[in-house]
């Protein structure tokens, strides 16, 4: 019996830990059903999930009324066919002009973290709420104890090409922690190194850590990821070692926040498609 109660307790435990594991594993992508396109106004479906599993929709669909597509003139495109169901959504983009085009989603903004008098958590915004700068000074107190406050931001893309490749959409915002590719995006082999850049609000992300992923996780026993970090001008390589779909995802914080923030944090995910040379 106690052998017995032993086994559901450590069966218990171990489900407990792997759902909490599952929980920190949820990466949200945006995967081209193809990257590299030709012919006349060619189309390019894709699809939009939040899951544990890469490019594999196991937990939700991600919300595509924020996102934005710019075009290889800057031109701001609208998706068509969009639909959302619960493990993904997909919608269809039309490639009328030559050159690339970004998918992306961005947010930014302030977060607060304390405690109240009793010891009670509070945090600002709510959970699945967006913040609004303005609302900070009546929202959050500032004699409260523990008090923590982070400038955040998330930002998640893909990069599609028809015909021959441009280079305008790889423009910086300043906002946030973004990628600069230095090596195309939509001009990856296997076998050979590929050069990107990262910034936080403009300037470079020094030892940003960097993971990459590649698809076909559920078939495989190990994730195979590849680790690296970006050096002092933001910069960081990749030796592709085989060609197929890519994760990757980059995390970055600081202590040059602007007030009333004393902390800097930035989220980075993007899609890639390595063909054989």
């Amino acid at each position: 019996m106690k052998k017995s109660l032993a086994a559901k307790v450590l069966l218990t435990a171990a489900v407990a830990a792997g759902t909490a594991m599952q929980a920190q594993a949820h990466r949200a992508w945006i995967l081209p059903g193809a990257t590299v396109l030709s012919g006349d106004d060619p189309y390019v479906t894709f699809d939009a999930a939040v899951s544990n599993t890469i490019f594999f929709p196991d937990h939700v669909a991600l919300r595509i009324d924020g996102l934005q597509v710019r075009g290889p003139g800057g031109e701001s495109l609208a998706l068509e066919n969009a639909s959302r169901g619960r493990y993904r959504s997909t919608f269809d983009l039309q490639l009328k002009e030559e050159g690339t085009y970004k998918v992306s989603t961005a947010s930014a903004g302030l977060r607060a973290f304390w405690r109240d008098a009793d010891g009670k958590r509070h945090m600002w915004p709510g959970r699945g709420k967006t913040a609004d700068d303005s609302e900070f000074d009546s929202a959050v107190p500032r004699d409260a104890k523990d008090l923590r406050v982070y400038r955040g931001s998330r930002r998640i893309e893909t990069f599609v090409t028809a015909g021959a490749p441009s280079d305008d959409v790889f423009a910086s915002t300043g906002v946030g922690l973004e990628l600069v590719p230095v090596t195309h995006p939509n001009d990856l082999y296997a076998g050979e190194s590929a050069q990107f850049k990262l910034l936080i609000d403009g300037e470079p992300a020094q030892d940003a850590e960097v993971v990459l992923v590649p698809g076909g996780s559920r078939y495989r026993d190990s994730q195979e990821e590849i680790t690296v970090k970006s050096d002092g001008a933001g910069l960081f390589s990749v030796t592709w070692p085989a060609a197929g779909r890519y994760f990757m995802e980059a995390e970055y914080e600081d202590d040059k926040a602007a007030a009333p923030a004393t902390r800097r944090r930035g989220q980075y995910a993007a899609t890639f498609e390595v063909l054989p040379l």
